[in-house]
């Protein structure tokens, strides 16, 4: 980082405490958004959900790392469009970036929700379409436990909040409490205001963007949510991955392949997790 004076995020997780989309950014997520020019040595494109995901790949610190050790010694431009996902990878993202010794260019190709919205405030330089959003809102996690445990963890999650607080205006130039009353209330803000407020510096051209050419929004959005709500289930990742498979293979049944307590997980709500599941797979066959 050789610009802005950014703060360093304390990433640490907490056992038995999983992160989450906003199911809202999910949906206005248009996964088909992406540059119009094929990645050089010196792009990073982070286009999916911010963490791992049941293929063992998505966008983690350890890949931005290893991506950024390729990049080597020169200035680096990074591709976002991303609805967010595990807050603390995006943390350790964004404090990868904040340490590259030369110039960051941010560019926000559609939304960058969440923790990806933190991951872009790594820029020295940050350039959003015209029609593009970043939404920014408290940390959303998953947890289990009585009323005491959750206090802790409401607790434990205060600091991630006002380090999110601190990073944000730190970029923009805000005032720390108003910044926290944004989060409160999840802010989507869009291109103008982005810059107005000082999230931004220009425009991305739109020269730049190029929409459509793979699979559709709608399938991969699915796919995405069948992910997210397979985690819920606790479902492992091999399990996962074999009913999506039946799924796109046309195997009748599939969604009776749906079995929570095979991953090990007594996790309240999973029966109502694996119902909607079910459900979301009838979906997909329509897609």
């Amino acid at each position: 980082m050789t610009i802005r004076d950014l703060p360093k995020a304390t990433a640490t997780a907490r056992p038995g405490v999983q992160s989450d989309i906003s199911p809202k950014a999910l949906q206005r997520w248009a996964p088909d958004v992406r540059a119009a020019v094929e990645d050089d040595a010196a792009t990073i494109s982070i286009l999916d959900p911010i963490g791992a995901d049941m293929w063992g790949d998505g966008v983690t610190a350890r890949r931005i790392s290893a991506a950024l050790r390729s990049v080597g010694d020169r200035p680096v431009t990074v591709n976002v469009n991303s609805p967010g996902g595990d807050f603390f990878e995006g943390l350790a993202i964004y404090n990868l970036l904040r340490e590259h010794r030369h110039a960051v260019t941010v560019n926000i190709l559609g939304i960058a929700a969440s923790a990806a919205s933190v991951i872009a405030m790594a820029g020295d330089e940050v350039r959003i379409a015209r029609a593009g959003f970043l939404m920014i809102h408290n940390t959303w996690v998953m947890a289990a436990g009585d009323r005491h445990a959750m206090r802790e963890v409401a607790d434990w999650l205060e600091p991630f909040d006002a380090t999110a607080a601190e990073i944000y205006a730190a970029r923009s130039g805000g005032d720390p409490a108003e910044i926290a009353e944004m989060l409160d209330r999840e802010t989507w803000i869009g291109g103008t205001a982005a810059i107005e407020q000082g999230f931004a510096d220009d425009y991305l051209a739109s020269d730049m963007l190029e929409t459509g050419g793979g699979e559709p929004s709608a399938a991969i959005r699915a796919e995405r949510k069948f992910d997210l709500l397979a985690r819920r289930a606790g479902l492992s990742n091999s399990a996962s991955r074999e009913i999506l498979r039946d799924l796109k293979s046309g195997m009748p049944g599939a969604a009776e392949n749906l079995h929570p307590g095979d991953a090990g997980s007594e996790r309240p709500g999973a029966a109502d997790v694996t119902q909607e599941l079910a459900s979301l797979l009838q979906l997909a066959k329509s897609i």
